[in-house]
């Protein structure tokens, strides 16, 4: 169960999150989760939004340069443990993580973390056998 998160690429430069941000809010897409990595001279903002189609196109039109990666969301419990669990049954399955963030929900007594892997497939699978809520795309945009 893939899930399509968008990275933007942004010059290291005050203003250049703003822009991208300003770009999706007049677009009248909502950014549900994300990310934002940086180097000397550049950032990569990770997004899910509730429109990918919409955001990617907004984007590239004003600019942006624009990459969509496959990722896994996963419900994890919100206890002391609950990521670690997660995290204990990948690493027994020999799946690396490349990265992760969180994804904020209202209320619930889950919490949903975004990872990306570099076998995405597998990485679902091996959670989903092991009774882990994987959320489809479908359910998260909407969230």
């Amino acid at each position: 169960m893939r899930v399509e998160q968008i990275s933007v690429f942004l010059e290291n430069k005050a203003g250049r999150l703003a822009e991208a941000t300003g770009v999706l809010a007049a677009a009248g897409v909502s950014i549900r989760a994300l990310s934002l990595a940086d180097t000397s001279d550049f950032g990569v903002l990770r997004l899910i939004v509730g429109d990918r189609e919409k955001a990617t196109k907004a984007l590239k039109e004003a600019g942006f340069t624009v990459n969509k990666t496959a990722v896994v969301a996963v419900e994890v419990e919100d206890r002391p443990g609950g990521l670690h669990r997660i995290l204990s049954l990948l690493d027994g399955a020999g799946l690396n993580v490349e990265y992760m963030y969180a994804f904020v929900r209202k209320s619930g007594d889950t919490a949903v973390m975004i990872f990306r892997f570099d076998d995405p497939d597998a990485a679902a699978r091996v959670l989903t056998d092991r009774g882990v809520s994987v959320i489809d795309g479908g359910r998260l945009y909407g969230m």
